[in-house]
């Protein structure tokens, strides 16, 4: 290694193995367990458990092959992310975030539970000159705050991976990157497609949780688990005439978009 990185590994090492040490004082079903965590051979082992079973990015992929209305059931979104944010919620009550969700970071069991899992470690280090290097993020799933030096993150950066996450659920791709809706936002005229589909809460909730002004989303994931929980209050809005001749026009320019994302993948590199 390069004597001049040497230091900013060193940092590195020092909080992946604080990292490991918080997760490992996390328990619950939601969260991957952390067994042990030691150092040998100048670096940091973390031993987590087991899971057998696939990630919640195969099952999107699987079932939108199926080219089905509904990716899939919102009742099972619901419960879904139900799971997820109670771990979530665990989480960032010990002062963590996760500032890398996405469905190939949700972990669906043999035995049909949810797992968060990679929590990224070591993501957030200092640079030699003392100045804060943000964590890596996947385009899709991270939320325009984690795109700046200058902006704070908290509870409200992974709700918006979140809301993403839900989008691809219902939608059976990622949504545009943050910079790509800060330069012009297709988010609500995509999820107006599903109108009919999905009911009109759950449709609401993902632009909530999308917004790309932070202080306009969920501030807490309990606030975000209580709006999630209003299941009981479906309505189902159908489009209009004039609104399905724009989306008619809208999606001959977006399947040619949905044919480069087939052919290179599912919003799984992640940006340094």
């Amino acid at each position: 290694m390069q004597p001049e990185k040497l230091s900013l590994y060193r940092l590195g090492l020092k909080s992946f193995f604080e990292e490991g040490r918080a997760l490992a004082q996390i328990s619950h079903a939601s969260v991957v367990s952390v067994l042990n965590f030691f150092r040998e051979n100048e670096t940091v082992y973390m031993v987590m458990n087991y899971l057998e079973g696939a990630t919640l990015q195969d099952f999107i992929i699987t079932a939108r092959e199926l080219k089905k209305q509904k990716v899939f059931r919102e009742s099972t979104i619901r419960s879904l992310y139900d799971e997820i944010l109670r771990g979530l919620r665990i989480v960032h009550q010990h002062k963590m975030l996760h500032l890398d969700i996405k469905p190939a970071n949700i972990f669906i069991t043999d035995d049909n539970k949810a797992v968060m899992i990679d929590f990224g470690a070591a993501r957030e280090v200092l640079s030699k000159e003392g100045n804060f290097i943000r964590p890596m993020y996947t385009p899709g799933f991270a939320a325009p705050e984690m795109y700046r030096r200058d902006s704070s993150m908290g509870p409200w950066t992974d709700i918006y991976a979140i809301g993403a996450c839900i989008y691809a659920s219902m939608q059976g791709y990622p949504p545009n990157d943050a910079p790509q809706r800060l330069e012009k936002d297709r988010l609500a005229l995509a999820l107006s497609r599903l109108r009919g589909v999905y009911s009109d809460n759950l449709i609401e909730v993902v632009e909530w949780c999308m917004s790309l002004d932070p202080l306009s989303r969920p501030q807490s994931v309990f606030a975000l688990q209580k709006e999630l929980s209003r299941e009981g209050e479906r309505r189902y809005t159908k489009l209009t005439v004039g609104e399905k001749m724009r989306l008619q026009f809208e999606n001959m320019v977006s399947d040619t978009k949905k044919n480069v994302k087939r052919a290179t993948g599912f919003g799984g590199v992640k940006v340094k």
